[in-house]
């Protein structure tokens, strides 16, 4: 593997600051103009990190998996999967939760590593991944569309300081 190519490997709880860091640098660069400015002014690394780290420390008995890639030594990304949530219901499909790549390195094939990853790891015990969107996400919409996602015709409101911004569901058939 060259320093150029990603490795992908599992989530440790030493990485939550940095994963916390790109989560938020990433909503304040994707989201941008598709959520209330000051909602994404308001976010916080420190208390993300807070958070992950909570998450993460509790023993995960719920099947989710996260993963980091990292390049040079450095964390560049962040994915988690697990069970598909139909509501508070967990089903027998797999779903893509979060995707996550520094800003920076958009397009570097860090974010087609971890989605690879992502569906190999979930293949195994799962026929369909599903994953959820912003409506008006076209850049991540088209990274889905390239990787065989397609929009199943689902939606679901989702609202961020009162204003809504609406998801489509994408899926995708995983390889036996």
């Amino acid at each position: 593997m060259d320093s150029t190519t990603p490795r992908i490997r599992p989530m440790t709880l030493a990485d939550c600051d940095r994963v916390s860091e790109i989560r938020i640098r990433g909503w304040q660069s994707a989201y941008k103009g598709l959520v209330p400015q000051s909602y994404l002014d308001g976010l916080s690394v420190a208390e993300e990190a807070e958070r992950q780290r909570a998450r993460f420390s509790a023993q995960n008995t719920d099947g989710v998996a996260n993963l980091v890639a990292e390049q040079d030594g450095e964390i560049v990304g962040w994915a988690a999967h697990g069970p598909y949530r139909d509501g508070e219901v967990r089903t027998a499909d797999a779903e893509l939760y979060a995707i996550y790549v520094d800003p920076d390195r958009l397009g570097s094939g860090i974010g087609r590593g971890l989605l690879e990853e992502s569906t190999a790891r979930c293949a195994p015990g799962h026929s369909r991944m599903y994953l959820w969107v912003l409506k008006e996400n076209t850049r991540a919409r088209r990274f889905y569309e390239l990787a065989g996602f397609r929009a199943d015709g689902a939606e679901e409101p989702f609202e961020v300081d009162g204003v809504a911004v609406p998801e489509v569901r994408y899926v995708r058939g995983l390889p036996r």
